[in-house]
C-alpha cells in the first residue's frame, strides 16, 4: 500500500465515521417527548458530535495531503469545489449552528419541568433547518467525490 494509498483509506473511513453521525443528529433530538429525553438526547448528539469533529478534521488533513501529493487535484473542479464547500460547512460551526443551539442549551439548563417548554420548538427547527442545509452540502461533497463530474 502506498502512502496515497493510505491517505485515500483514512479518507473514506473519516468520511464515514465523521459525516455518518451528522446525518443523524437531528433525528435523535426530535423523538424526545419530555425534559428528561430530550437532555438525554442531546447529551447522546454531542457525544456523537465528536466523532463528527474527529472525523471531519481527518477528513479535511486527507483531503488536503492527497491534493498535495497529487497537485492535479487543485486543478479539477470536483476537487476545488468539494472543498470550498467543505470549509464552508465547517464554518457553519462556529458562525451559524452555535449561536443558534445557545439558547436551547440554556433551556436544557434551565427549565424544571419535564414538559417540553413552547419556546423550544422554534429554535430547534431554526437550528435543524441549518443542520439540514449542512447535510444536503455534504452529500453533494459525497457525490462529487464519487462522480467526479468535472
Amino acid at each position: 500500500m502506498t502512502f496515497y494509498q493510505f491517505l485515500v483509506l483514512i479518507h473514506v473511513l473519516s468520511a464515514i465515521l465523521g459525516m455518518g453521525p451528522g446525518f443523524i443528529m437531528i433525528y435523535v433530538v426530535t423523538k424526545a417527548t419530555n425534559m428528561t429525553e430530550l437532555r438525554h438526547a442531546y447529551l447522546i448528539r454531542n457525544r456523537l458530535h465528536v466523532f463528527v469533529m474527529v472525523g471531519g478534521t481527518l477528513l479535511l488533513l486527507s483531503g488536503l495531503a492527497m491534493g498535495l501529493i497529487n497537485t492535479i487535484l487543485f486543478s479539477a473542479k470536483w476537487y476545488v469545489i468539494s472543498l470550498v464547500l467543505f470549509i464552508i460547512a465547517l464554518a457553519f460551526g462556529p458562525i451559524i449552528l452555535s449561536p443558534l443551539a445557545k439558547p436551547i442549551k440554556q433551556l436544557l439548563k434551565n427549565n424544571a419541568q419535564e414538559k417540553i417548554p413552547e419556546e423550544y420548538y422554534p429554535l430547534a427547527k431554526k437550528l435543524f433547518f441549518y443542520e439540514r442545509i449542512e447535510n444536503i452540502i455534504f452529500i453533494t461533497i459525497i457525490v462529487l467525490m464519487i462522480l467526479k463530474p468535472f
